[in-house]
């Protein structure tokens, strides 16, 4: 197992399966090729023998500068549960502390309960929103009308 940065040639190949790893949701318009050009050193892939296991696209703020932010993380379905995700992490959260954040923020949606209780379990806790969707602080609208995420912070 190989854990690296992204780089852009990654794009594609990650791109082309993001639909079949979600179960087919609609998810590949919501991974912007920027990120594998802009973000590469807080951005990581995990292959093994040619495979993508799973990546990581994240960022520092450049508001907030105590703050990183993972705007996408996505494990092959084949390789779920075997510590890809955790070890994603763990790679981000090193860089984070390397350039003095001390809170990593992610958020989903509200219907990705194995999401949810993947980071609950890496010791993120859930933001209080403004609204309810079955037991689960949310944030409404959050992206746009409809587009309730739940939002989660983890102090590094």
């Amino acid at each position: 197992m190989r854990v690296r940065n992204i780089q852009g040639e990654d794009y594609i190949k990650i791109h082309s399966v993001l639909n079949d790893w979600w179960g087919g949701r609609d998810m590949a318009h919501m991974l912007p090729k920027l990120f594998f050009v802009h973000f590469q050193e807080t951005s990581f892939i995990i292959e093994e023998n040619g495979e993508t296991l799973g990546f990581l696209c994240g960022f520092f703020s450049q508001t907030n500068k105590e703050e990183a932010y993972v705007h996408f993380i996505g494990v092959n379905p084949k390789y779920r549960r075997k510590g890809i995700a955790s070890t994603l992490y763990s790679y981000f959260f090193d860089a984070a502390r390397a350039n003095n954040c001390k809170v990593v923020k992610a958020i989903t949606s509200p219907v990705n309960k194995k999401s949810i209780q993947f980071h609950q379990e890496i010791g993120f806790q859930i933001e209080a929103g403004d609204d309810e969707i079955e037991g689960v602080s949310v944030h409404t609208n959050y992206d746009g009308t409809g587009g309730s995420r739940v939002l989660f912070l983890k102090h590094v």
